[in-house]
């Protein structure tokens, strides 16, 4: 809609112009459930606002943001105001300002169903609906009038009338329930984009969490965890509330500021577009992280950093807010940090760093890489702008950063600035300096320079090992030299330069044990990097090693380069390095290299066969059948696609065979295996799986299992429209929708694509969920041929839908529909040609395709590397 968007300079001119005093929320939700009277959608409800702002300046103009299909009345200092001529769709006009401001919006507002505002979701299970919000960053306006920026926070009191039967929950506790009628207390000072309200039939469970402080007082926060009823039997709240409590112990002990927010809900909600929200008080997940079947340790621990993220966020996000989306990372960052401190801290799950080692910093590693990297400060223009910076530097490198300064000024010292900081800003905004500060003074270091470095550059530099011996083979000198991104002939399309950074390292020697062979560390050194190449003083007159491993512990954020020698161990030895996190470096350092072209796909699919069957941490196992699979579908040559596949199933079912029954390694080796299957033989085997007539003894083949079973025989053949339509019946309900429909568009029929095509980008009928489980289904690595018409239809239609659709659908379009599988020149040519001839077209857009062509791009030089090797053979 035109005028949806917000622009830095807009947000700053109002906040200093403007200061809110407090809101009062009234949402009448009573029409989400029965017969929709106009019978057409969407179906909207009643939001009434009342907001009191002072403004500095009397007499002047500004605005008020909503996004409604219609206002019935606003009322400024008791001035009734034409909704005709104040209300453009988006925005309220305000003019002539008093000191004082009391101002009432009464408007109808549409349900939504892209997970944007207050999504509504009916269970195809039961007939039940349920009801949530979901605003970052702006998407407040949607559901009540407010003044949209981070800046402007003020105490909010919500009244919801809802349906009979339902329960509704917001940011503050219950004050009172008069019949359908629900009054909430009054919160803290917080901004729009972080209040909440959840309403439905929910299934809900209770517990209590208590805390002494040394002056004598208790602190006591009712917790409470909600979930669809349907999801109700597989809900394991008791692990939520053990990881809850032992997050709040956790924040306790180091940030010395007891939780400010009163209760604690956690929602785990259906069609959700993120992980999860902050929302305080309200903490909303996706309601995939309650598990329907058996899954690994992986899985849990996944869903522990998650809740104690967005734990970590009450007060790095809730608490002390950035005045502008430009320092998201401000919360974002530090969540990510803190959610693996404090979950390897605190939690059953210690060996958290290597999770976060292998996959964290994997999206980091891609994003920084991309033409749109951007420094963790961002230059964020708009809002458009600020939706697309939740990524993979903002979160992952981020964090990675802040490992680093924890490294450089000491955990004591950066804990202490954050004490510091949340006093010195309760309930207030904060800028890059407001950080700065307080850890300079902790720490007695020079904050400007590290910052400069590391916030205000992208890119991400390599570290590379240079080693001299002398002739009874010990070290005369080992030296790291350091490189800047974009200077690698590799990286020819990413524009970033960044600057050499100082680093805090630990360089590790490792050696092959006499009795068993196995790599172990036997000597360490900790330097200070700075420029393109230092000595490591502290090695020199060890004997060679086998392998020399560059930020060993992980205590930067680099990519890591390896010496001949070394390459030579990890090629004939990656698995036998016996120490998790070592190891999962080396996997990560050695995907680095076949995505930027310096070692082939082959070469890599050879290690993952080699050594990934010996894999203990089942979480980095997942991570290796991510990339085998990946560098089969993108960086393998064309004329080995097939046969690299083939080698990648034949060992995938050998492991799966040789895996111990019952065992997480024998559920994740299946998985795998259904996902490479592609002969005769292999899907003869899925099919005697799923019907009973083959066992492989300890797999338990549940109905989450039927599913990952189900979608490879759908997507070449073998089951049709009959057979995915008949396991929906076995699983009639929200998740085997989301997987029925996906198995359906994976189909490899030309009317099968269009249809889906058809579904998603010329109609918006399909909730967020489906959309995103039919561009799933559409795209599947085996059907290039079958795809191969979509290329032009892509470009065609990719500026209309991001004009017409929300910003999350055209987001999910633009980026699942690239058609990266038609991976040659002329896609190449393709995509500069729509590039070049819309220059005009939305930055957001225009950056969404650019990162797709850099994939691209990457992905035809790792095809050619991969060629190379085969003809050097």
């Amino acid at each position: 809609m035109p005028g949806e968007n917000l622009t830095r300079d807009e947000a700053h001119e109002r906040a200093a112009l403007l200061s809110v005093d407090g809101y009062e929320v009234s949402l009448d939700l009573r029409s989400a459930v029965g017969e929709d009277e106009s019978g057409n959608d969407p179906r909207t409800f009643r939001s009434v606002t009342t907001i009191r702002f002072r403004a500095a300046v009397p007499g002047a103009a500004s605005f008020a943001d909503l996004v409604a299909p219609s206002v019935n009345t606003v009322r400024l200092n008791g001035r009734e105001l034409d909704p005709a001529l104040v209300f453009d769709g988006t925005r309220i006009a305000l003019d002539d300002l008093a000191a004082e401001n009391v101002l009432v919006v009464d408007a109808q507002c549409a349900y939504s169903r892209t997970g944007e505002g207050m999504h509504r979701f009916v269970d195809p299970e039961d007939g039940e609906v349920y009801l949530y919000t979901q605003y970052e960053p702006a998407d407040a306006r949607r559901v009540f009038a407010n003044f949209e920026q981070p800046d402007l926070k003020a105490p909010f009191l919500f009244e919801v009338t809802a349906p009979e039967g339902w329960t509704v929950w917001s940011n503050g506790a219950t004050g009172s329930q008069l019949g359908e009628v629900w009054r909430f207390a009054e919160t803290k000072p917080i901004s729009t984009y972080i209040t909440a309200v959840v309403a439905g039939p929910y299934h809900y469970v209770t517990d209590s969490y208590s805390r002494s402080f040394d002056d004598g007082t208790t602190l006591e926060i009712p917790l409470g965890a909600m979930c669809r009823k349907g999801l109700a039997r597989y809900f394991d709240a008791d692990d939520v509330f053990l990881v809850t409590k032992q997050g709040l112990d956790f924040f306790h002990d180091h940030f010395d500021y007891p939780y400010p927010f009163g209760k604690y809900d956690q929602a785990f909600v259906p069609e959700y577009n993120l992980g999860a929200m902050e929302n305080p008080g309200m903490v909303t997940f996706r309601e995939e992280y309650i598990f329907r079947g058996k899954v690994t340790q992986a899985s849990y621990e996944r869903r522990a950093n998650v809740i104690l993220h967005e734990m970590a966020h009450m007060w790095f996000g809730d608490l002390v807010t950035m005045q502008w989306w430009d320092d998201l990372w401000l919360k974002e960052s530090f969540a990510d940090f803190m959610g693996s401190f404090s979950m390897v801290e605190a939690t059953r799950f210690d060996n958290g760093w290597v999770t976060f080692a292998n996959n964290r910093k994997a999206w980091a590693y891609r994003a920084d890489q991309l033409p749109s990297t951007h420094p963790v400060t961002a230059d964020i223009r708009d809002l458009e702008d600020a939706k697309l910076n939740f990524d993979g530097i903002t979160y992952a490198k981020g964090a990675s950063v802040l490992k680093q300064l924890v490294a450089y000024v000491g955990q004591d010292a950066f804990l202490e600035g954050a004490r510091r900081y949340f006093k010195r800003h309760e309930y207030g905004n904060t800028r890059l300096g407001d950080l700065l500060s307080v850890l300079e003074e902790t720490s007695g270091r020079d904050m400007a320079g590290w910052a400069k470095s590391w916030l205000q550059t992208a890119g991400v530099n390599s570290l590379t090992p240079q080693v001299t011996y002398d002739a009874s083979d010990r070290i005369t000198e080992l030296a790291i030299l350091q490189e800047a991104a974009g200077s690698h002939a590799v990286e020819p399309h990413n524009r970033a330069q960044s600057e050499l950074r100082p680093h805090r390292v630990a360089v590790g020697l490792y050696r092959r044990r006499d009795d068993d062979g196995a790599l172990v560390r036997y000597a360490r050194a900790e330097v200070d990097v700075a420029g393109p190449r230092t000595v490591v003083e502290g090695l020199a007159g060890s004997e060679r090693p086998a392998l020399v491993l560059v930020n060993d512990d992980d205590l930067t954020y680099c990519k890591i380069r390896f010496d001949e020698g070394s390459l030579a161990t990890l090629r004939g030895h990656l698995g036998e390095i016996t120490d998790p996190l070592a190891r999962a470096l080396c996997w990560s350092a050695m995907w680095n290299l076949t995505r930027d072209a310096l070692m082939p796909a082959r070469g890599f699919v050879a290690l993952v066969l080699s050594f990934a069957g010996r894999e203990s941490d089942v979480g980095v196992l997942q991570m290796l059948h991510t990339w085998a699979r990946s560098a089969i579908t993108h960086y393998a040559a064309p004329e080995w696609r097939e046969q690299g596949g083939r080698a990648l199933a034949e060992g995938a079912l050998r492991e799966l065979r040789l895996a111990g029954p019952g065992s997480e390694n024998q559920l994740t080796w299946a998985r795998f295996f259904a996902a490479t299957a592609t002969t005769e033989a292999d899907l003869q085997l899925l099919q005697g799986l799923l019907d009973g007539t083959a066992k492989i003894d300890g797999l338990d083949v549940d109905q989450e299992l039927r599913w990952s079973f189900l979608e490879p025989l759908a997507s070449h053949g073998v089951a049709d429209e009959q057979a995915v339509d008949a396991e929906l019946a076995r699983d009639d309900t929200a998740s085997g929708k989301r997987h029925q429909v996906r198995c359906l568009a994976a189909r490899p029929a030309a009317e099968v694509k269009a249809q889906a095509w058809a579904a998603v980008v010329e109609s918006d009928a399909l909730s967020n969920a489906l959309v995103e489980a039919t561009i799933s289904g559409f795209a599947q690595a085996g059907q290039r041929e079958l795809l191969a018409p979509y290329t032009p239809k892509y470009f065609e239609a990719i500026e209309r839908v991001w004009t017409e659709r929300s910003i999350q659908i055209g987001m999910d379009v633009v980026r699942g529909l690239f058609p990266s599988l038609q991976d040659d020149r002329a896609t190449l040519d393709a995509t500069d040609a729509w590039l070049d001839g819309h220059r005009d077209a939305a930055p957001a857009l225009r950056r969404l395709v650019l990162e797709a062509r850099d994939d691209l791009a990457r992905a035809l030089r790792g095809q050619v590397c991969d060629a190379a090797a085969a003809d050097a053979v």
